[in-house]
């Protein structure tokens, strides 16, 4: 299993000088499993991986899979070049949405008038989209099995834990913990996890102004992984105030309360 970081912000991207090391980019992490790539959500730093893709042999078949659609995690899609090559094939995946809605329909509802000037019409790769509902246990190819889980999160969202030959990676993005008491949904999913990405937008001291936001603390993200047995904890979704010199303070804090712990940066590449 390769893990590679190409966004590691939430809300909004914030790139400038005060973000360089760490990256302004929002979520988006590739993960190989053996031949076949994963891609989880699709927000600005979407664009980077698609022209690092196109620089690659073609036809692509690949599976991008959404936590939830607010515009940090699918804005990256209308510029993700893969979607403009006819000779790509690419399933999308979500597990949030109700019934009466599915993934193609928000998309789609993103990239129309007066939101954006070209439908997803101009797509020529071929796209399929798979809805589920969070909580079942996909196998989008042989050997490889993604347990999924509902976050605590407006408008919902969804949990990953993908698994491949002995290793887990989990992947937890955009949840808010209730102070006191750990999330049996997460522990599920983490549970002896080689490697736990969680939403670390905020720190304890700062949550209190930031109920209900929909956000956790990297102080969260320790205690879970240490209930859980975690291998290697990595704090995403960083805060766009945060600049890389208070990332610098959590990454040293972090490592202090829980040593191994890793700070997401743009470019970081991890081997289960």
């Amino acid at each position: 299993m390769l893990v590679r970081f190409w966004g590691v912000r939430g809300s909004i991207a914030c790139p400038g000088p005060k973000t360089v090391r760490y990256g302004g980019n929002t979520s988006c992490v590739e993960v190989r499993c053996g031949d076949q790539l994963f891609i989880f959500d699709g927000g600005s730093g979407l664009r980077l991986l698609g022209d690092e893709l196109m620089k690659g042999e073609h036809p692509r078949d690949f599976d991008l899979f959404y936590t939830h659609t607010h515009l940090d995690h699918c804005h990256g899609l209308p510029f993700f070049a893969p979607c403009y090559d006819g000779r790509n094939r690419i399933r999308v995946w979500a597990g949030h949405l109700k019934p009466e809605t599915g993934i193609q329909a928000v998309l789609g509802k993103m990239m129309s008038p007066p939101l954006f000037p070209v439908p997803m019409d101009i797509f020529n790769a071929k796209l399929e989209f798979n809805d589920f509902s969070a909580g079942e246990t996909l196998e989008p190819h042989p050997g490889i099995t993604l347990r999924t889980g509902p976050l605590n999160h407006p408008n919902r969202a969804t949990g990953y834990r993908v698994g491949f030959k002995g290793k887990a990676v989990a992947y937890i993005t955009d949840t808010e913990h209730e102070v006191g008491r750990l999330d049996n949904n997460i522990l599920r999913l983490v549970d002896r996890a080689d490697v736990m990405i969680y939403d670390s937008t905020y720190t304890d001291e700062e949550y209190p102004t930031h109920k209900n936001w929909g956000h956790s603390t990297w102080q969260e993200g320790v205690r879970l992984a240490n209930a859980a047995n975690v291998r290697t904890l990595v704090l995403f979704h960083h805060d766009p105030d945060h600049d890389d010199d208070f990332m610098d303070r959590v990454a040293t804090e972090a490592a202090a309360a829980r040593p191994g712990t890793i700070v997401a940066h743009e470019g970081l590449v991890l081997h289960p």
